[in-house]
């Protein structure tokens, strides 16, 4: 019996990075998952994967930003499998970087759209499902830098990110008398293809390295095992929080 026996979970951002590690895991651990990215080719593949391993798991490929899509997603969890117990909103986008008098309004509103807006309409139709099955566990992936180590040139993505912090807290408060908890995790860099392609020279990976405490950057899977301690019961009295998850990050000062 895995921690996640009989429950359903959407997890967005699935294609890739923490999003994918994180289905795997839910599916391992006994979840019935489904999958929803905009790179249906990485979804389906996914799906495969999970299914080879014994997992169940669907796929719907789609943009965030799209009300309709986020009810697509609680509609095939429920004509799949019945019913929604677990969301990790996690989809998201740096977004348009560099000195914020140079940011367009565009690239301000696509991360907005995307990271916070994206992530509220999901949770809208998520916990309007999971309250027809006397509760559930929603997280959100925020970051360090919506908390307490801005880095300049990343205005839209700070504001956005901080955005999903508060939006936890005032869905926790909301909710949380209908036994739905809300959590945010806060990771600091992470090995994904977004990472490798912002770090791409060994000077700025070893820079990014020796912010953190720890002297490394997480992996997707490190990751993982948050995101299922905050969906499972092991987290039962755990609402409201934003968890650091960032390897000492955003205390280090050396």
């Amino acid at each position: 019996m895995g921690r996640l026996t009989n429950k359903v979970a959407i997890v967005t951002g699935a294609s890739a990075g923490i999003g994918r590690a994180t289905a795997k895991l839910f599916a391992a651990e006994g979840a019935k998952v489904i999958l929803g990215a905009r790179r249906q080719e990485e979804l389906a593949s996914l799906v495969t994967e999970i299914k080879a391993a014994g997992g169940q798991a669907v796929s719907l490929a789609g943009d965030v930003r799209s009300e309709d899509y986020a009810k697509a997603l609680v509609a095939l969890a429920v004509e799949q499998y019945g019913r929604l117990d677990i969301a990790f909103n996690n989809a998201g986008t740096l977004g348009e970087a560099g000195p914020s008098t140079g940011v367009s309004e565009e690239g301000w509103n696509d991360a907005i759209a995307i990271n916070l807006t994206g992530s509220f309409l999901g949770a809208k139709h998520q916990i309007a499902q999971m309250l027809k099955h006397g509760g559930g566990s929603v997280i959100f992936t925020s970051t360090f830098v919506g908390y307490s180590a801005a880095f300049p040139g990343v205005a839209a993505y700070a504001a956005s990110k901080s955005g999903l912090i508060g939006l936890t807290q005032a869905l926790a408060v909301e909710f949380g008398p209908s036994n739905i908890r809300v959590n945010a995790i806060l990771p600091g860099a992470v090995d994904t293809d977004m990472y490798r392609a912002m770090n791409d020279t060994p000077d700025k990976a070893q820079f990014v390295t020796q912010l953190h405490a720890l002297k490394r950057v997480a992996t997707p899977e490190e990751l993982a095992r948050s995101v299922l301690y905050l969906a499972s019961d092991d987290s039962s009295f755990v609402s409201g929080t934003a968890s650091l998850i960032d390897g000492g990050l955003s205390i280090n000062r050396t």
